[in-house]
């Protein structure tokens, strides 16, 4: 029998366990006092931190005032592209005049009431006249819709809004009123026109802006059930009781659209509204100011101001009057008092089509849409143009007699055939459907299937209801669907298909011009932008490079936005767009003031998206820059992070790639007023060159292209 463990006295387990005691209480006090050690070193080390950051914060606030005055040096560059753009336009407008050319200045009622005077009195009703006329009335529509949404608030008065609004409406409707007058003369001659193989009439004029198709039923064939346009694959199926009717029918697809509601012009009182948010842009660090210099002598003040003035204002003169006078104001705090309306001015020169994406905040409540056959013009728009789709009664045909042509006069015009057939039993009883095949333009570009929609004329809205068996053909680019009656109709796409952006590219390639690229879920769109101009370089999806008629071609930047999303191509948000889409929200004071000291600098720095702009809160927005003043790619390791909140700018420790966001200043940094002396601290001496070099109307075509996109919120 094996001996067990030697039974352990009490005396020797008393002693085992005071000193497992002592061993725990020992342990105890070590991480303890380990505790405080590592408790007092990160608040010793806390203390050091906040003492540096307060160093650099009174750094910062030291040198604030002179910061703000080469800042407002630069930014005079806007209020100089401003007067040239004013000038250019007064230019444009004497040169029309001195031109006679005999076209209308749109923007002056009694021109254009005349030209429209004199069409409507014009009983020239042959259609190839029309069509050929209906151009030079689109060309004076294009130059409204430009100038509502070019010109800066400041010149557009709301009488002048409402005038160009109703004149544009006036040249809509007298348009498609040529055509009715065109499609009825050619309706009463037409047996002339009659084919030899059906008897029917069947006519097809194509045209940069439209495509008419016209069909007349001459033979009333039982037999006949559809017809195809050869020349432009469109293509319907009648119902056996228009098949022997006297009926003709008329596909007039315009590729602009006149029969949507006109774009809402800002009102007065949101233009106010505005003029707040722009006011606080610049208030909030005027106060800042104010504190800080209540306490010093205004002699000293003054005297140092001076010295300022005499270091950044001499040799970059404005080129606008009104801005003379600030080089004279030697007290900061009137310097400081005076910003807001420099900025004023500033915020002032954006224009309709810019300032319609701020108004998040100040918009009236819209009524929301509860039919869910209605569709969301704010989501939606149609895109392609429209097809006008009409049933006409054929008018009595001309006869030869006895060497005469005879023809029966009626005084009503051109008339729509009533299908379904107006009539009690109508309403409980079931009609065939009308088939249609329409082709889609090749000058714009649908990412996805398109919704086909009909016009509500009693309700003044796109409705989804009475079209049925939708058929797509996408490859082949041709729509077809059912309609219980005839219709106009659209192709309607979501305007949001390309946001929020995957990410975006700002880099320069030559002093005054530089690439702006947008990456899409669909597509990636590059402009480039030289001068005051920018041209759209290529728009790349996943099949390959599309679009390419529009490439190539220098225009303004809101002429590109116009251009853009008549194509399909929306990367310009718009007032309601935050409501369809994930926004990364930022203030205005951040945002905006960003957008223009990226302007200002983007002829010798890049800049690009990050993806902790989406960590950094609403009040602060990071991207990546760095100096580009070659052509060659930008490496990973010369990119730097940099966040700005309107008011201070600093490089950031991070990169890109760290596991967590973290507002930690980079080693041998420190805090700027703005983001071109961030900027500026690491920037050799030619990309400060360039930039003082850069041309005033290049960083003004810059900011609005930055602007409109809202790369910083909508990526």
């Amino acid at each position: 029998m094996s001996s067990g463990k030697k039974k352990l006295s009490k005396a020797e387990r008393i002693r085992i366990q005071k000193e497992e005691e002592e061993r725990r209480l020992k342990e105890e006090e070590e991480a303890r006092l380990r505790g405080e050690q590592e408790e007092a070193e990160r608040f010793e080390k806390e203390r050091l931190e906040q003492e540096k950051r307060e160093k650099l914060e009174a750094k910062d606030q030291e040198r604030r005032g002179s910061e703000l005055t080469e800042l407002h040096a630069l930014e005079e560059s806007f209020l100089s592209a401003v007067q040239w753009k004013e000038e250019y336009r007064a230019y444009a407008k004497w040169e029309h005049y001195i031109g006679c050319d005999g076209s209308p200045d749109p923007a002056v009622p009694q021109e254009i009431n005349t030209f429209m005077s004199l069409w409507r009195e014009d009983q020239n009703e042959d259609i190839e006249f029309v069509i050929e006329k209906g151009n030079k009335v689109l060309n004076l529509i294009d130059k409204l819709d430009f100038l509502l949404l070019d010109t800066p608030l400041n010149e557009l008065p709301e009488k002048n809004v409402i005038q160009y609004q109703e004149s544009i409406l006036d040249l809509q409707s007298l348009l498609h009123q040529k055509y009715d007058e065109a499609t009825g003369n050619l309706l009463k001659k037409a047996n002339t026109y009659a084919d030899s193989d059906s008897g029917n009439m069947a006519m097809v004029i194509k045209d940069k802006n439209v495509t008419f198709c016209i069909w007349a039923n001459l033979k009333k064939n039982p037999r006949f059930k559809n017809h195809t346009f050869c020349e432009a694959d469109y293509g319907f199926d009648l119902p056996k009781s228009l098949a022997v009717s006297d009926v003709a029918v008329r596909i007039l697809h315009t590729h602009y659209d006149h029969v949507s509601p006109l774009r809402r012009i800002l009102p007065l009182h949101l233009m106010q509204e505005l003029s707040k948010i722009r006011s606080d842009l610049v208030l909030e660090v005027t106060e800042e100011e104010k504190e800080k210099e209540e306490g010093e002598q205004k002699s000293e003040k003054e005297s140092d101001l001076a010295n300022e003035e005499e270091n950044y204002t001499p040799g970059r003169k404005s080129g606008i009057s009104f801005k003379e006078d600030s080089k004279s104001d030697a007290d900061e705090n009137e310097m400081m008092g005076e910003e807001p309306d420099k900025k004023s001015e500033s915020f002032n020169t954006v224009s309709q089509v810019q300032v319609s994406t701020l108004q998040e905040e100040t918009n009236e409540k819209e009524e929301e849409i509860i039919d869910e056959n209605i569709v969301d013009l704010r989501q939606f728009a149609p895109l392609g143009g429209v097809y006008h789709i009409d049933a006409l009664k054929l008018p009595p045909q001309a006869k030869q007699v006895k060497g005469w042509i005879m023809v029966e006069l009626l005084d009503m015009g051109l008339e729509t055939y009533p299908y379904p057939p107006e009539s009690e039993e109508s309403e409980e009883a079931t009609y065939p459907q009308i088939g249609m095949t329409v082709q889609l333009l090749d000058t714009v570009i649908y990412f996805e299937e398109p919704t086909v929609a009909r016009w509500d004329t009693a309700g003044k809205q796109w409705r989804t209801d009475g079209i049925s068996n939708i058929n797509y053909k996408m490859e082949e680019k041709q729509v077809s669907f059912e309609m219980d009656s005839f219709y106009t109709v659209a192709l309607l796409q979501d305007l949001h298909l390309n946001m929020p952006y995957q990410s975006w590219d700002l880099r320069p390639t030559d002093i005054d011009e530089l690439f702006l690229t947008v990456i899409t879920a669909f597509a990636e769109v590059q402009i480039q932008i030289k001068g005051n101009q920018c041209m759209l370089s290529s728009i790349i999806v996943e099949k390959g490079e599309v679009l390419s008629y529009l490439t190539g071609r220098w225009t303004t930047p809101v002429g590109l936005t116009i251009a853009l999303k008549k194509a399909g191509v929306n990367i310009f948000p718009a007032e309601y767009s935050r409501k369809y889409v994930y926004v990364n929200k930022k203030t205005p004071l951040a945002e905006i003031r960003a957008y223009q000291q990226m302007a200002l600098t983007a002829s010798a720095f890049a800049f690009s998206w990050s993806k902790w702009n989406l960590e950094s809160g609403e009040d602060q927005v990071v991207f990546k820059v760095s100096e580009h003043l070659n052509p060659d790619p930008i490496k990973d390791e010369d990119w730097s992070l940099y966040m700005f909140n309107g008011q201070r700018a600093q490089r950031l420790k991070i990169s890109e790639t760290s596991e967590a966001f973290s507002e930690e200043l980079a080693e041998e940094t420190e805090f700027h007023s703005t983001l071109y002396h961030m900027i500026k601290d690491f920037a050799s001496e030619p990309a400060i060159e360039r930039v003082k070099k850069a041309s005033c109307l290049f960083t003004d075509a810059v900011y609005q292209l930055l602007l409109g996109t809202r790369v910083l919120t909508y990526s």
